[in-house]
């Protein structure tokens, strides 16, 4: 049974708040003059609307849960990007601990898991692709939970990691919506890893995409590219490696039913694949970092060989013209009709001699 809290300051909660239309596409935001996306109380598994927040909180701590006053019921608020001013007018209300409220309003935390009190909150980092000009680039975003023996309470930054749909797939599931405040963490968590997942994904295609043009025949330039995707890599590190000591803490934890353990687990595992994934394309991207280095670095040396072999070639009938022009009166063939033929001859034929040497010994 939810155990019922007293009313404290549950009628100064919220003034009222016209609910966001459910139908609305997803990708079209709608206007609000409130951080709070969606509230619902869930009584038995079944989603309750209220007018107001407020009456949402009432109706699961007043024991009208059910008939015989015996059912499960928690309320779930979800925010996006609140203010200070909006946070703590829920902060009364279901005892959340003031650091936490900072963290939550300030956002930038690393994953992990505290418990104040009967209060556990849990911070996750949201990773997403975001399409600019040259190309996907990975942003991240956070989503905050405070989850209670009869509440939950989601705080979401970014523009990634909404859970809209996740708050439908859990309502069409009364059963497991009904294990309570545990089963809206858990699907939360398995929402965020399988985004990690997805863009594990598209990262391991973009990086196929650089192999195969670093060792393409064709000359390309792929390092701002290569650099682009190190970064992304090391955001994805940052997002997926600290999470699986919070989820590991998580599972073990005695106000979490067995039956959601088991989902836990299962999301673990998932997360530690996808770490594993994001930890080999950093050492995949230093290989080709290097072997494109050395492909441009070899380059710059034919460039330079060819180089080096036409300004010898062309040095050649300079030097030989600068002899003979220094105007001295006594220099062989200088006053003969073959003279000039002569030297042109001897400088074309040194010229060819050169340039065969040259493309004998791959300079051109």
């Amino acid at each position: 049974m939810t155990r019922v809290r007293p009313r404290r300051a549950t009628m100064a909660l919220f003034k009222p708040l016209a609910r966001p239309s459910r139908t609305a596409p997803e990708s079209i935001p709608e206007p609000r003059s409130s951080a709070v996306i969606d509230w619902a109380a869930y009584i038995d598994g079944q989603r309750v609307d209220t007018e107001t927040v407020a009456d949402a909180v009432r109706l699961v701590r007043d024991g009208e849960l059910a008939d015989n006053g015996n059912g499960m019921g928690f309320v779930w608020i979800g925010l996006h990007e609140p203010d200070a001013a909006e946070l703590e007018r829920l902060a009364p209300v279901f005892g959340l601990h003031p650091l936490a409220v900072e963290d939550a309003i300030h956002a930038h935390q690393r994953p992990k898991l505290e418990r104040y009190d009967d209060v556990q909150f849990f911070v996750m980092k949201t990773v997403g692709l975001v399409d600019r000009h040259d190309g996907d680039v990975v942003e991240t975003g956070e989503i905050m939970i405070f989850c209670g023996p009869d509440f939950v309470v989601t705080v979401r930054h970014g523009r990634h990691g909404d859970l809209r749909r996740v708050r439908r797939r859990l309502e069409a599931d009364p059963g497991r919506l009904n294990l309570g405040p545990t089963a809206v963490v858990h699907a939360i968590v398995d929402h965020v890893v399988d985004g990690y997942m997805c863009v594990a994904e598209a990262v391991q295609d973009d990086i196929d995409e650089v192999e195969e043009a670093v060792f393409s025949p064709g000359r390309t330039d792929e390092s701002r590219r290569i650099y682009r995707l190190k970064r992304e890599v090391i955001q994805l590190k940052r997002a997926v490696g600290p999470l699986a000591g919070p989820l590991r803490s998580l599972a073990g934890r005695r106000f979490v039913p067995p039956e959601i353990k088991e989902y836990l687990r299962d999301v673990e595992d998932h997360l530690t694949r996808v770490r594993d994934q994001v930890e080999s394309y950093d050492e995949l991207l230093n290989p080709i970092l290097q072997a494109h280095m050395t492909q441009v670095t070899v380059a710059d040396n034919q460039d330079m060989r060819r180089i080096s072999a036409w300004g010898a070639i062309i040095m050649l009938p300079t030097a030989v013209t600068g002899v003979y022009g220094m105007n001295f009166d006594n220099m062989p063939a200088l006053h003969t009709e073959w003279g000039y033929v002569a030297v042109l001859a001897v400088i074309a034929v040194m010229c060819l001699a050169l340039h065969r040497g040259f493309r004998k010994n791959g300079w051109l």
